[in-house]
């Protein structure tokens, strides 16, 4: 059966296993057609902001489709690390799910754990939600299949630092995401994302969990910053956001004294982000 979700992730994970790695925008508002321009652009994944966007249970499903239309992977940041925005994330068709402020071990058992059917986890099992087509899907398959979504955790403040090696040591963590302004915060550097202290963490963090099999995301919201974070040997990319790609593709466009369809702008803006 048919799981348009499922068959984007794996491209999305066969693109960060590549030198290339996984590029996508942070989505914060709540209109598919930015979800289809960005999946027709070329992006790897789409992440849909439910932690600073206005994106909600109500709005999530078709943004969702959009990404489904469009052939790229959505993936999805609840707010926080409980079992029911996890669960029902997945349930209406997220391919990943990115949970922020995971700062023990402990936390990214749970996290792991509410993200996974059983025996790997403790998500609860419906066949009969939009991940499953509403039960098209038989549910041996689904249960299945589902098990390939991916978990992103958000590893971001001096706690989490600390921790890390015994995060990394928690099964079934695709990626950690490390934001570099949380992490410049953290080290006395508010918003010196290029501090050699910061730059040197970051490298640090990349080599530990290189050595322990589980790839490193990072924040970018340059092409210049992204591609620096790629040759360091990040594989998870998140670039931007929506709104402000299409800000500064609309003030270069208006520069320019032309006059162009907003989606058009934006498309074109982000072509160019991935050449």
């Amino acid at each position: 059966m048919n799981m348009p979700t499922m068959e984007s992730v794996s491209r999305f994970k066969a693109a960060m296993d590549s030198d290339r790695g996984a590029l996508g925008p942070f989505m914060i508002c709540t209109d598919p057609a930015m979800v289809e321009a960005a999946g027709r652009a070329g992006y790897d994944f789409v992440l849909l902001d439910m932690e600073h966007g206005t994106t909600t249970f109500q709005t999530l499903p078709n943004l969702i489709r959009a990404a489904n239309v469009s052939g790229v992977c959505p993936v999805v940041r609840v707010p926080r690390g409980t079992d029911i925005w996890i669960d029902q994330a997945l349930d209406v068709g997220a391919g990943a799910v990115m949970i922020p402020q995971i700062d023990t071990a402990e936390q990214a058992r749970a996290a792991v754990s509410a993200a996974k059917f059983s025996p790997v986890g403790t998500r609860g099992t419906c066949r009969f939600v939009r991940s499953a087509g509403f039960g098209d899907v038989p549910g041996s398959e689904y249960f299945s299949k589902a098990q390939d979504t991916a978990v992103i955790l958000q590893a971001e403040g001096k706690k989490a630092i600390e921790n890390l090696d015994e995060i990394l040591d928690v099964p079934g963590i695709d990626v950690v995401f490390v934001g570099p302004y949380d992490l410049s915060s953290s080290l006395g550097h508010v918003g010196e994302i290029d501090h050699p202290e910061v730059v040197a963490a970051i490298k640090e963090i990349i080599a530990k969990a290189s050595a322990k099999g589980v790839k490193i995301g990072c924040f970018a919201d340059t092409v210049e910053g992204g591609k620096k974070w790629r040759d360091l040997g990040v594989k998870f990319i998140g670039y931007g956001c929506d709104t402000y790609i299409f800000m500064q593709a609309a003030k270069a466009d208006a520069a320019a004294g032309y006059k162009a369809s907003a989606y058009v702008v934006f498309s074109e803006f982000v072509k160019a982000s991935l050449a």
